[in-house]
């Protein structure tokens, strides 16, 4: 199984993304998924976790996530003393940041890689919702699901003109995440 932990803030789309993931990964992949929330107090700007386990076989465990295979930072200032619990060695940990370089030493033997999901999604949106941004470069960094499964549930989930924006999105996160 794996196991994957999102952190953003309230309305960043933090959910959503675990969500489309999961239905990527069953859907429109043939495996098996979970996604599923864990917050407090719901407001814009508090921290949000959410968590998708993705398998060949059926999920059983539907117990918060607890040694991450993958985790996305959608807003770097989440990542604080403490935040490495939890995660594998040598887990991918994708950052949307300007810089990832200035996580090396504090996040030392994970796979760290970074995207500037919040311009690419001002460029495209005109927002700075990064969840699909950083769904499509989990997806490009990770395998788990292929760029036409997280189209597709792009798709599947969101109304059609919203749906053409973040399709764009995903497809050039996913570029740049393989370039």
């Amino acid at each position: 199984m794996k196991e994957i932990r999102w952190h953003g803030r309230g309305g960043q789309g933090g959910f959503t993304a675990s969500r489309l993931l999961g239905i990527a990964a069953s859907v429109h992949g043939g495996k098996h998924a979970l996604a599923f929330p864990s917050f407090g107090p719901e407001r814009r700007g508090a921290p949000v976790l959410a968590f998708t386990k993705i398998d060949d076989t059926k999920i059983h465990d539907r117990s918060e996530v607890q040694e991450s295979d993958f985790v996305v930072v959608m807003d770097e200032t989440l990542i604080v003393p403490g935040f490495e619990k939890g995660i594998k060695e040598n887990a991918c940990v994708l950052i949307n940041t300007t810089d990832v370089e200035q996580y090396r030493e504090q996040l030392k033997g994970f796979d760290l890689r970074g995207i500037d999901a919040t311009t690419l999604a001002m460029e495209v949106l005109g927002r700075p919702i990064t969840n699909t941004a950083m769904y499509g470069a989990l997806a490009a960094a990770s395998g788990l699901v292929s760029k036409e499964a997280a189209i597709a549930s792009i798709h599947t989930e969101m109304k059609p003109k919203l749906a053409q924006l973040n399709e764009k999105i995903v497809e050039r996160a996913y570029e740049l995440i393989n370039n």
